[in-house]
């Protein structure tokens, strides 16, 4: 299975991901872990990401699409993939696109996790009382929102014109969201809570 995960920051893509890695048996793929692997390793592509960062930029989709290319290679992504937080916005989507057509490894799917901004909010705000995380706080949480809507929403319309994209109710008890997940890379409709 080769998948991508779709959502706002804190519509719960990671810990759907988690959960579907042991039951797909394939590896979960967050580019942010990537990026922190890379560099803590020393790549090349980590040096060169690690450069950047350290700069205050943001790293290139060229540098994002290099590691996501070496990371596809490894042996335990043979057999497919769930991607995390990528692709971003419609350059990624588009390059991703090519990469997969080269490397004969197309997706099986796309998941959209939706879940409205002010229950997002909500639970960020539980987890940033919870465990102090800086990208928790409230307002970082806004501003992250309007970043997404702005850049990664059209990334849902691009696989939805390829006939790829599944849209799940993110709201509920975990056990139901994951059902609603699992229906919907069998190609059942997700989208009403239950």
């Amino acid at each position: 299975m080769r998948l991508v995960l779709l959502g706002a920051p804190g519509s719960g893509k990671g810990t759907q991901a988690a959960r579907l890695k042991s039951e797909l048996a394939v590896p979960h793929i967050s580019t942010g872990d990537m990026l922190r692997a890379a560099v803590a390793a020393g790549t090349t592509l980590g040096l060169k990401a690690k450069a950047v960062m350290d700069a205050g930029q943001l790293v290139s989709d060229d540098i994002l699409l290099g590691m996501l290319e070496e990371r596809l290679a490894q042996p335990d992504a043979s057999n497919g993939f769930i991607l995390d937080g990528y692709p971003r916005n419609l350059a990624q989507a588009d390059a991703l696109d090519h990469l997969l057509t080269r490397i004969h490894q197309p997706l099986d799917a796309v998941v959209k996790l939706e879940v409205p901004n002010e229950v997002i909010v909500g639970r960020c705000e539980l987890r940033f009382e919870a465990e102090g995380r800086a990208d928790d706080n409230p307002d970082t949480v806004r501003r992250r929102l309007a970043i997404y809507a702005e850049q990664t929403a059209p990334v849902a319309d691009f696989y939805a014109q390829r006939n790829m994209l599944q849209i799940v109710d993110g709201v509920g008890e975990l056990d139901e969201v994951s059902a609603r997940v699992k229906r919907a890379l069998q190609g059942e409709s997700a989208v009403a809570n239950g």
